[in-house]
């Protein structure tokens, strides 16, 4: 397949393509040796595989169900040799190469140098506008703590298309000017008045006129701006793109977040300086740990992430050195290279492998190694943190979004330029959904297998007239051997965990040895009943996306809700759970011994409806903290920066001077006087609407103020907010209101 070629422009100064150096040299045999590792042990477990299978007739299903057990037993082998040489590198070995060192001896406000900003960039879509407003004042909060906050602006940068979400957005931003004692906004970094920059917005925006920005300072130093696009090309990708070009060059380094991402400030500042002590690095990944985690499966997969999570990171870091990949969130990015060299293309083609890359990050750090500069992973930086799905359906909802942008990763594997790891990389996200499928087909195959066993005879003369009948052969040692060298793989990095935080002495931080050791078979039955439902249901994100079904893009739940209704449940998971129990039962009546093997999947899958409804509820999440179960060290020794954020999580939202409910956003934009003058500052247009824009809007106002803000579509709300000239009037108009219709927005 011809690859993909996309533009890199020059090679970076600091390291040069062509010419490797000791770390590169040193990656390269360590690559070579993860390899031998995987593929020899590979080869002995597909031989015995096949030949301890019963062949009957033509070994065609053999030969299938060997090659998927190969893939299969590879792709887990992955996991196994990094979680070991993680553990070693943590328990024993020394690392040369680890680039966050500690802060140094210097009085407050002189860590980092004063020559320079760095940008933290907080992207939002549709998101919980007062949450993240609090994680953005905790990040800034301990900066100014650690007397660092000058040399740190913090952006937010918007593309939600909810009306609603836009209007709170700017509330939330005032209320932080105000807590910072800097209500009016102003110009952006360059000078840049509040309508955004001409040049160059018109890829990202649509039009100059397409974005506003807000600036506040505040007592401590560093200066915080607010953006918002409105039209929302390239997802989030194209929201970093639209800073770049308006704001990019003001900045040495960019720390991209997402919406409900965390970091401390002493994270922060050994980021910036790993970055100022090697300059031929482009991107620094941190490995964020979950935090504030309240359903059962959410308390499960961040248990999972904080005992398991440190070995894995460091076992990758040894693999990969500076091929690391960048996982889009949680890192900081040199931002000039990343202007210069990772401008993202878009793949030709309307089906779902074409278009905009969805999993933009993985490319973007291939992009930069390929224009030389090294990608790391800071596998023992502490102090980064982010939220995980609280229920099995919405991380279904993210999965298959990260499928298809795994999935388009395959039209980017031979592209001129790349480095051998970053084509192994695609081949791994790839086959993290593909795996699956694989799975599944390989189940099928065994299954059919065993089927043929009870209905098709065997030949025991197979070469026609023969002194000697062909016994069929079987070997239940070899079976058992594989089958356990298979389980080894899967859990005895689980043990190496174990033994390295016991060896440290942190086994109180995760509740005491014996809850530890509970959590630990509890998450391992959890993860083994729910992995058939993933296999399910990610094989059929990989077929639906190779059959040209597109994903939308909708916003993440990053909240824990209610939980999963029982209908819900039904509705998403009734096929799967259909399948599990004619599945079982028929091998339990065909072959008994099949069933036994074929029973954790089976099971998986017939109970897929009360595993959903049951690991989304808050109250069994509760009782599980309460019980110490799956505790983690955000819990027990939360770091200042999250207990800080917990409690200002836990606060209401505060109420504007309409005493309107908090999620009304736009009938407080036109209600509020205050908040109505910010919009207008922030988002003031510089073109009269036309005719037929006019008249939409001479309808839209007219019909608010008839039925109230709910008598608005979304899309007359947001034509409504995009001409602050129009909402000052629909304002006036409102405000003379009496009655019934004075109290739809709020007024008496």
């Amino acid at each position: 397949m011809r690859g993909t070629r996309i533009h890199a422009g020059r090679p970076g100064p600091h390291m040069p393509v062509n010419k490797l150096d000791r770390w590169e040299r040193s990656g390269t045999l360590r690559r070579i040796l993860l390899l031998a590792l995987i593929a020899f042990p590979t080869l002995v477990a597909a031989d015995v595989m096949y030949s301890i299978l019963p062949h009957r007739g033509e070994p065609v299903l053999s030969v299938v169900m060997t090659a998927l057990f190969a893939v299969l037993f590879a792709w887990i082998s992955v996991g196994f040799w990094s979680s070991l040489t993680g553990f070693l590198l943590l328990a024993f070995g020394r690392d040369p190469r680890r680039l966050a060192g500690p802060l140094p001896d210097a009085p407050a406000g002189k860590i980092l140098p004063d020559s320079f900003r760095t940008a933290v960039l907080f992207p939002v879509y549709n998101e919980d506008p007062w949450a993240v407003a609090r994680g953005v004042r905790t990040v800034r909060r301990a900066l100014r703590k650690l007397g660092e906050a000058s040399k740190f602006d913090v952006f937010v940068l918007s593309d939600s298309t909810s009306p609603d979400s836009w209007a709170a957005e700017e509330e939330a931003f005032l209320a932080a000017l105000k807590e910072d004692g800097a209500p009016s906004p102003g110009e952006g970094p360059s000078g840049q008045g509040a309508a955004g920059a001409d040049a160059g917005a018109g890829e990202a925006t649509g039009s100059a006129e397409a974005a506003g920005a807000a600036e506040g300072g505040g007592a401590g130093g560093g200066r915080l701006f607010y953006r918002h696009r409105q039209f929302n090309l390239k997802r989030k990708s194209g929201n970093i793109a639209d800073f770049l070009r308006r704001w990019g060059a003001d900045y040495r380094y960019m720390v991209v977040f997402d919406a409900d991402s965390l970091m401390s400030a002493e994270a922060l500042c050994r980021l910036v300086l790993a970055m100022e002590a090697n300059q031929g690095i482009g991107i620094v990944q941190t490995p964020p740990k979950a935090i504030f985690s309240r359903t059962p499966l959410a308390r499960v997969q961040q248990f999972a992430n904080h005992l398991y999570g440190p070995i894995f990171a460091a076992g990758l870091h040894f693999w990969q050195l500076g091929c690391a990949q960048f996982w889009g969130h949680n890192a900081i990015l040199r931002t000039a290279p990343f202007m210069e060299h990772c401008m993202l293309p878009r793949l030709a083609g309307s089906s779902a492998l074409g278009g905009e890359i969805l999993s933009h990050d993985f490319v973007e750090s291939a992009l930069m190694r390929r224009a030389g500069y090294g990608v790391w992973l800071a596998y023992d930086l502490e102090g980064s943190w982010e939220q995980t799905p609280p229920t099995l359906v919405d991380e279904l909802v993210r999965d298959r979004r990260w499928c298809q942008g795994n999935l388009q990763h395959m039209r980017l594997i031979f592209t001129r330029g790349f480095f051998p790891t970053h084509r192994a990389l695609f081949i791994n996200g790839i086959l993290s959904y593909g795996s699956a499928l694989l799975w599944f087909f390989f189940l099928l195959a065994s299954t059919v297998e065993a089927v043929s066993a009870i209905v098709v005879p065997p030949t025991y003369f197979p070469s026609g007239p023969s002194l000697f009948p062909d016994w069929p052969r079987y070997f239940p040692a070899w079976a058992l051997a594989l089958l356990s060298s298979t389980g080894v793989l899967l859990f005895l990095p689980k043990l190496f965990a174990l033994a390295y935080v016991a060896a440290r002495g942190r086994t109180r931080a995760f509740g005491g040895m014996a809850r530890l050791a509970i959590s630990i078979f509890l998450e391992v039955a959890v993860s083994t009943f729910l992995a058939p439902v993933r296999m399910l249901f990610h094989s059929f994100f990989v077929v639906t996306t190779l059959f040209g079904f597109k994903v939308a893009w909708n916003p993440q739940n990053r909240g824990d809700g209610k939980g999963i209704p029982w209908g819900a449940a039904f509705r998403s998971c009734w096929p799967g759970s259909l399948l599990g129990i004619v599945w079982g039962l028929s091998m339990y009546m065909l072959s008994p011994g099949f069933f036994v093997w074929l029973s954790p999947v089976a099971a998986g899958l017939a109970l897929s409806i009360p595993l959903t409804v049951f690991t989304s509820r808050l109250s069994l999440g509760d009782l599980t903290r309460r019980l110490g179960l799956f505790a983690t060290p955000a819990e027990t020794e939360p770091d200042p920066e999250i207990a800080e954020l917990e409690r200002a999580l836990s606060e209401p939202p505060p109420r504007s001077p309409s005493r309107l409910g908090p999620g009304e956003g736009f009938a407080r934009a036109v209600a509020d006087p205050e908040l109505l003058a910010f919009h207008a500052r922030v988002f003031a247009r510089r073109r009269m609407p036309g005719p037929g824009t006019a008249e939409r809007l001479r309808a839209a106002a007219s019909k608010a103020e008839d039925g109230g803000p709910d008598a608005l579509a979304p899309a007359e709300k947001r034509l409504l907010l995009n001409y602050p000239a129009k909402m000052a009037e629909l304002h006036a108009r409102v405000w003379r209101l009496e009655g019934a219709r004075a109290r739809l927005w709020g007024l008496d």
